[in-house]
């Protein structure tokens, strides 16, 4: 074990991942864990007073609050044990430190434990313009129609650092229903306990609850079959401070080893550890202990391959058999975590007695990872190295990938931890930023990619699946159109020569291209590059791109008589957009004006508005990084409002449309096509007719969420990275636009219209 060998990785990064049912097994035992409830250890001190108090509160929230090794998670697990009601179980991950993380975590345990749930996790799904002021509504809105009285418990809370976490956690408690209780262990203040505490709506357990009195030191003591009278409990109780896992410890210790005096430990953790536990272990076990430690989950395969070894199964069994170190993950006990406190200590000696061989490690176990199907467990891995080269890589194989299935939280968060400086030195990954930051409604950060990827240069063969990096240049500047129609054009016609029938951009280089040729005044062209993209987007299993060329086409078959056509197109998009939850992609916008024109069309006014709300709230994220949409979405929301009398409504789409134009002047026809409708407005006898004030504007919609929440005007002004001023002017246009004079009345309405929420 002392000795540290392995073949050196060779840097090559495999196209396809391998084992995927194997990967799909061990994602599975360990989905099973997090959902879990843990049973109660035999000879812990019971927690049932305390329980029995919180419990009988009547209070929605329970906050267990006590540093590392007291007991929380002991007394989540006991209440749990004895608690009739369903108890929804969630083991919190540094993972799950993203909004949407959060949310599918927390719906796919609420799923599990109570039925008649099925689906609630893919609903929290999206962009993260949709996770406030869509995901977290609907799982409130599950949890608050729950027939039965549940528990939900949260342990390890101080997972969550980020304060979009906290804002949509903010929204699940607020929908704890009667009867029903959240419990939350964790190591840290816990945020939304403040505003609870002055609401009476929160028990509170502390570690001076925790702490061990000498009775149940002596107790702790007994179970591990340590002699030891009352003078001895109470030297340990006092020298332990009553802080529970040094009872614990000592106890093993002393029952290990007879001739080892009972006399507590001193306040610090790693000392204790190191001195009386660590310490006294077979330098063999010490060697794997620390190595391993690196690893989330272990298993004997993975271990064998991060240490280039044999016998991790009997160094697992022997430290299963021997402590409380190891937690078993499945019923097979196969897969194994180590106590979260245990694991701090042996990184922290991992990093003290051989740095050096740390990143080697990870890196092991990315390969490990790769080759058994998980390239994004791999991508964890390589992220804590400081080598960025081989993560690059494997971000840039899989990013879009995740992108396209809404996991837009685990892109945003590689990218940063990446970093420009990073992502700029491999150009094919700057062009995938670039589109993240398109579709996230980013338009400064997408122009700045963009200017960067027109002046790299890179030679080899991208990792993203492109066949050549200026095809992949050439498809991103079509879609930022900055040079005009002709270029636009040219540039997606030197992608459609580059990308084969077969490869993975083909349906994007023919959607761009259809959009080219309608610019420039070719329809019957456009028509057929857009069903082509069609064909390719359904063979590759791309919403996004399904989504935009149905829709068009269900424009230009409405352009030309032909309804029921249009009606397939757009309800084969719609059906894409419900089952990918792609309500809130700026591609769906499209889609939405399509609904909203044919309903119109079958005279159907209450139909009519409900689609046209959906456009105008998935409008949101549609900005001149991606203009010919921007302004396409816009027009024919614009067209629709004028047809329903809303001429107010129109013009404001038009004030939009001309923004968006400030940046992009050239867009062909479309051009015209605004300047036809502007016209129109001016001339239209009804422009004074309305069917409302203005709309929410972009920037309003994106705030909106935020008014459910208990945050003030100044933090969503942090939220969003705007000023407190501009955050309370735009809170006061939305009053003034709805006809409300609070949040509340603000959000009852939005809700009602359409605009937050299902």
């Amino acid at each position: 074990m002392e000795e540290f060998s392995h073949p050196s990785y060779s840097g090559a990064v495999s196209q396809e991942p391998s084992g995927s049912s194997a990967v799909e097994e061990l994602d599975s035992l360990l989905l099973d864990a997090r959902y879990t409830m843990p049973r109660p250890r035999p000879g812990t001190v019971s927690r049932r007073g305390l329980i029995d108090t919180a419990r009988s509160s009547g209070r929605p929230v329970v906050a267990v609050t006590a540093p590392a090794g007291y007991g929380k998670s002991t007394l989540l697990a006991e209440w749990g044990s004895l608690d009739e009601r369903p108890v929804v179980w969630v083991s919190l991950e540094h993972r799950d430190d993203n909004p949407q993380a959060l949310l599918t975590v927390l719906a796919t345990a609420f799923s599990r434990a109570l039925d008649g749930q099925n689906g609630l996790a893919t609903d929290m799904l999206g962009s993260d313009a949709s996770l406030l002021g869509r995901a977290a509504p609907r799982l409130a809105s599950a949890l608050r129609r729950s027939q039965r009285p549940f528990l939900l418990v949260l342990d390890d809370l101080h997972e969550l650092r980020s304060a979009g976490c906290h804002d949509v956690l903010g929204l699940v408690i607020g929908a704890i229903p009667h009867g029903s209780q959240l419990v939350t262990a964790s190591r840290d203040e816990q945020p939304h306990l403040p505003r609870l505490r002055a609401a009476d709506e929160a028990v509170e357990i502390l570690a001076t609850d925790l702490a061990l009195d000498v009775a149940a030191t002596a107790h702790v003591l007994a179970a591990a079959q340590v002699p030891a009278g009352q003078e001895i409990a109470t030297a340990v109780a006092e020298r332990t401070e009553g802080w529970p896992v040094g009872v614990h410890l000592a106890a093993l210790i002393a029952r290990d080893d007879s001739g080892h005096a009972v006399t507590g430990t001193d306040r610090f953790i790693a000392d204790y550890l190191q001195r009386e536990a660590f310490s006294r272990l077979p330098t063999a076990t010490r060697t794997f202990l620390r190595r391993t430690s690196v690893l989330d989950e272990l298993s004997a395969p993975l271990c064998n391959a991060v240490l280039g070894a044999h016998d991790s199964q009997a160094h697992l069994r022997r430290l299963e058999a021997a402590s409380t170190f190891l937690v078993p993950l499945d019923r097979r006990r196969e897969w194994f975590r180590y106590h979260a406190l245990f694991r701090e200590f042996l990184l922290g000696e991992l990093m003290t007695v051989e740095p050096e061989h740390a990143d080697e490690l990870r890196v092991r176990a990315a390969d490990w990872f790769e080759a058994n199907g998980s390239p994004a467990r791999a991508v964890e891995q390589l992220l804590a190295t400081p080598d960025r080269g081989r993560c690059v890589l494997l971000v840039t194989r899989i990013v879009m990938s995740l992108f396209r299935r809404g996991e837009i939280a685990t892109t945003d968060r590689w990218l940063t931890a990446l970093g420009d400086d990073v992502i700029s030195g491999y150009p094919p990954l700057a062009v995938l930023a670039g589109y993240v930051a398109v579709y996230e409604g980013r338009p400064l950060d997408a122009e700045r990619w963009g200017a960067f990827v027109d002046a790299a240069s890179f030679t080899g063969k991208p990792a993203d699946g492109t066949a050549s990096f200026d095809s992949a240049r050439a498809m991103y500047r079509a879609l930022r159109c900055p040079e005009g129609p002709q270029q636009m054009l040219a540039d997606t016609h030197l992608a459609l020569q580059e990308e084969a029938a077969w490869s993975p951009w083909r349906d994007s280089a023919l959607t761009l291209s259809g959009e080219a040729h309608l610019l420039v005044g070719d329809p019957e062209g456009g028509a057929r590059q857009l069903e082509q993209a069609v064909e390719a987007a359904l063979a590759l299993g791309h919403a996004d791109t399904l989504v935009v060329s149905e829709a068009q086409l269900a424009h230009l078959d409405m352009d030309r008589g032909r309804w029921d056509r249009a009606q397939e197109r757009v309800e084969r998009a719609l059906r894409t957009i419900e089952r990918d939850r792609m309500e809130d992609y700026p591609t769906s916008a499209l889609a939405f004006a399509a609904a909203a024109r044919l309903s119109l069309h079958h005279g159907e006014p209450t139909r009519t508005q409900h689609d046209l709300t959906r456009g105008m709230r998935a409008r949101t994220l549609c900005s001149y990084a991606f203009p010919t949409l921007a302004v396409r979405v816009r027009l024919h929301l614009a067209r629709t409002s004028r047809a329903t009398a809303d001429a107010p409504a129109a013009r404001h789409l038009l004030r939009e449309v001309d923004d968006v134009l400030l940046h992009r002047p050239d867009l062909g026809l479309l051009t015209d096509a605004v300047d036809t409708l502007r016209g129109e407005l001016d001339g239209d006898g009804r422009a004074g007719a309305s069917g409302g004030g203005p709309p929410l504007t972009p920037a309003e919609l994106r705030l909106l969420p935020y008014l459910q929440t208990h945050l003030t005007i100044r933090e969503i002004g942090e939220r969003l990275f705007v000023s407190r001023n501009t955050a309370s002017s735009e809170i006061g246009s939305i009053y003034r636009k709805l006809g409300v004079s609070s949040r509340s009345d603000a959000v009852r309405l939005a809700v009602a219209r359409g605009l937050l929420g299902e």
